[in-house]
């Protein structure tokens, strides 16, 4: 494969069957070689990811200690600022690396209904408040309006990704209704200092959920994609697409039929590594916390045990910390 497939949406969300049907097939198609492919059409306002990105900018432009105030004060704690180094992806899947070279702001739902599933003992885990910077204003506002519209987006992808397994296109509906989706900013600040053997922006890893949508730019320094012959790919990006990968999860739902594969960010070349930022929106939609993740494969073909959404997520974080 010598690029990521694009695949336009605009018909399909629509509700055109014969499109729907279309979209399913190239989606199947790109998952069953690469994980990888790009959406058009989508129906997300470039306005409100420009609003988004533009408040990103600002914030990670801030003075450290300014963005430091944004941080949580329990590190263990999803939401808000982390500084350069906090994590290294590649942990996750067993690699061994120094702290990513990234910065990023992690989010969640704004709100979410008074009831125990949301509000009980493992429900705090997943569900909790956002923590917003003083400056600049109406950064809450703006990531909270991109995260509605990825709900929107992702809800409808995994209708289409239900007609591309050949399963009833509800077949996701209750497994996702109360997601445990995280968003993550990333800022890849400029290199000033020469990166430690083997240390990348973000190193070598796959995703955890069912579907990530991205949002990036082609910039130095970029996302790339190890195809099945082993060879890293670009992941060019524009700032009307997304780009779209299927996680973990899907994959162990689909018994392997499609990949979870392995990305990395790398780092800018020396010459412009001073001078290189590059930011990236990240929706991990993930199954609500309880959902058990079962093979659709026939009996006793099922390459994985059964493993709960919530449970998988805690520990791939806990892999990934520095």
């Amino acid at each position: 494969m010598a690029s990521i497939p694009v695949i336009d949406l605009s018909a399909a969300l629509h509700g055109r069957a014969d499109e729907r049907l279309r979209a399913a097939r190239a989606m199947e198609a790109a998952c069953t070689d690469i994980g990888f492919f790009t959406i058009r059409g989508h129906g997300v306002p470039l306005a409100t990811i420009d609003a988004l990105r533009g408040h990103a900018k600002h914030f990670f432009n801030l003075p450290l200690a300014t963005k430091r105030e944004a941080a949580p004060q329990d590190p263990t704690v999803p939401r808000g600022y982390r500084a350069l180094g906090f994590d290294a992806l590649s942990r996750g899947n067993a690699g061994a690396a120094p702290g990513d070279l990234k910065e990023y702001y992690h989010f969640g739902r704004e709100h979410w209904p008074d009831e125990p599933y949301y509000s009980g003992a493992e429900g705090r885990g997943y569900f909790i408040p956002n923590r917003w910077p003083a400056a600049p204003a109406g950064f809450a506002e703006a990531a909270s309006a991109y995260y509605a519209h990825m709900e929107r987006l992702t809800g409808e992808m995994m209708s289409l990704v239900a007609l591309a397994l050949g399963i009833d296109e509800d077949f996701f509906d209750d497994k996702i209704d109360r997601h445990i989706t995280a968003m993550r900013i990333n800022f890849y600040p400029e290199q000033k200092v020469a990166p430690e053997p083997g240390q990348l922006r973000a190193g070598a890893h796959t995703d955890y959920g069912l579907l990530t949508i991205l949002n990036g730019e082609n910039t130095a320094g970029g996302l790339q994609v190890c195809t099945r012959q082993g060879e890293w790919l670009p992941v060019e990006t524009a700032p009307d697409t997304f780009v779209v990968n299927i996680g973990d999860l899907l994959m162990r739902w689909t018994n392997d039929r499609w990949v979870s594969n392995v990305h990395r960010v790398v780092n800018p070349p020396a010459e412009v590594g001073a001078a290189a930022q590059r930011i990236s929106i990240a929706f991990f939609h993930h199954p609500n916390y309880d959902a058990l993740v079962e093979c659709v494969a026939p009996p006793g073909e099922a390459k994985y045990p059964p493993v709960r959404s919530g449970d998988y997520r805690t520990e791939k974080y806990r892999q990934t910390r520095v």
